[in-house]
């Protein structure tokens, strides 16, 4: 009924190379409970520039949507892998999405929290959705209008980043600003599960375990 495979789900599909659109900068390392911090890394957002965090998992990276390119620079990630879209609450995924009886009780199950769902987003493809359960991270996805492309900030092939330090050491003068929010809760990335069809796979098991994702699935077809 479900299954589990390490394959990632994310792919790329605009335009063919990427340019090295990203020059050396100064990255900046503000302490995420200082004043004016959060509303400090919208304003970077919004001015095209990238913003790494820390969510319940491990930091983030994040960009508004019309740079999603720089991610992929900043990352050296491969273009065939598209990026998730954080949201700021649950509510906002009906909007986003078609969502499924099974990825509405996984939602209702474990968001906020360490679940990464891959739904149909019109016009879009399939796309992987999750609520973080951090209030940092959840408080600067709603001052950038309620979702946000995001991914890890590492570089791709490198370990997670746990602490802003980290984080430093990979992505100096590739970022513009990390909010220090010490150390992450998550030593795991999250669980991923396709809800696209009518029976959902575990495409990736992270901190919520296969177990826990078959028990709720198992109350949906009961119900």
């Amino acid at each position: 009924m479900y299954s589990s495979t390490a394959r990632t789900p994310f792919r790329y599909r605009a335009g063919s190379d990427i340019a090295p659109i990203i020059g050396s900068m100064k990255t900046r390392l503000l302490p995420a409970d200082s004043p004016g911090a959060v509303e400090d890394a919208a304003a970077a957002l919004g001015r095209g520039e990238l913003v790494a965090f820390p969510t319940d998992t491990v930091y983030g990276l994040g960009a508004g949507h019309d740079h999603l390119r720089k991610l992929y620079v900043a990352k050296d990630r491969p273009k065939e892998k598209r990026i998730p879209v954080l949201l700021s609450d649950a509510a906002n995924l009906e909007a986003s999405a078609q969502v499924t009886p099974a990825a509405r009780a996984l939602a209702a199950a474990f968001w906020p929290g360490p679940l990464t769902l891959i739904l149909v987003a019109p016009r879009r493809g399939t796309i992987a959705f999750r609520v973080p359960d951090n209030p940092v991270a959840r408080r600067l996805i709603a001052a950038s209008g309620g979702g946000l492309p995001v991914t890890s900030a590492n570089r791709s092939g490198h370990p997670d980043c746990r602490t802003a330090d980290e984080v430093l050491e990979q992505l100096d003068g590739r970022v513009a600003l990390i909010l220090d929010g010490g150390r992450t809760a998550g030593d795991k990335p999250s669980t991923i599960v396709d809800c696209t069809t009518e029976h959902p796979v575990i495409k990736r098991e992270g901190m919520i375990s296969a177990d826990e994702i078959e028990r709720v699935l198992r109350q949906v077809q009961v119900a």
